[in-house]
């Protein structure tokens, strides 16, 4: 999730062309960007082989650029569909039903520190908002919360504490790699984050695990349009967990799932 400021945006790019979905409005110039536009325009981290990030809080690793750029940006084919929209290219991507089950995470010891049980209690609680409405279990596996690194392939993710990042908390898709599979916290989310709470962060960023897109891409008139690789689940919905205040949305309190949310969770894991 991208600190509470405004999004900064490619004005006139459209960004990850795909099958499926699209912005209302197409930004006025359509063409394609380079390889080497599309590398240069993400963040790259500092840290375990600097993984870059595009959506503002989605992690891809180096070697999987050059392959998403090539099935997802080279070819700009994003159309108009009909809230919340699930990651689609060439397919919805999501979990099995069986492994959306078994959503196995750490929480670092070591990387929290003192907020190690601040840390346990967001998550549980940001994981319940998503348990008690669709048909997937988060579950803490605390055995390996004294080796909880990237590395760590006991669980399905790692939860960690990172500091001086762009973004308050990042996090991934059900088909990344092991490797950048991380809810990674910046330790800024533990100071004043206006209206948010450290656990209204973390159902956002849950919902990207999930497979859940910004719902502000679905409009080119929200100013936060980032590609058209999402498939509508239900109608778009201004006040989505998934969507970012500042891009136009309408809740103005904490994050929380909404009505549309629900149904488009339900919908994609019944």
């Amino acid at each position: 999730m991208l600190k509470f400021r405004t999004v900064a945006m490619l004005a006139g790019v459209t960004l990850f062309g795909a099958a499926c979905g699209g912005p209302e409005e197409l930004p006025q110039e359509s063409k394609p960007m380079t390889f080497e536009e599309f590398k240069a325009s993400l963040t790259k981290e500092d840290f375990e082989g600097g993984k870059y990030i595009f959506d503002q809080d989605i992690a891809l690793e180096e070697s999987e650029l050059q392959a998403y750029y090539d099935n997802n940006i080279a070819n700009d084919l994003g159309k108009k569909s009909d809230g919340l929209a699930v990651y689609y290219v060439g397919g919805d991507i999501k979990w099995s039903s069986t492994a959306a089950r078994n959503l196995t995470y750490c929480v670092s010891k070591t990387s929290f520190g003192t907020r190690y049980n601040t840390v346990v209690s967001a998550m549980s609680s940001a994981a319940a908002a998503w348990e008690a409405t669709a048909n997937v279990n988060f579950v803490h596996s605390s055995t390996y919360d004294t080796n909880c690194t990237a590395s760590q392939t006991a669980v399905v993710f790692d939860v960690r504490q990172v500091s001086g990042q762009s973004y308050t908390a990042r996090a991934f898709f059900p088909n990344s790699s092991r490797s950048a599979r991380n809810v990674l916290i910046d330790s800024s989310a533990f100071g004043n984050l206006g209206v948010w709470t450290l656990t209204g962060v973390l159902r956002h960023e849950l919902g990207h695990t999930l497979g859940f897109r910004h719902e502000h891409t679905r409009l080119s008139s929200t100013g936060c349009y980032e590609d058209a690789n999402w498939r509508g689940l239900t109608t778009y919905d201004a006040a989505s967990v998934m969507h970012y205040p500042q891009c136009r949305g309408t809740q103005t309190g904490d994050l929380v799932l909404t009505s549309l949310d629900k149904s488009g969770a339900r919908a994609l894991y019944p």
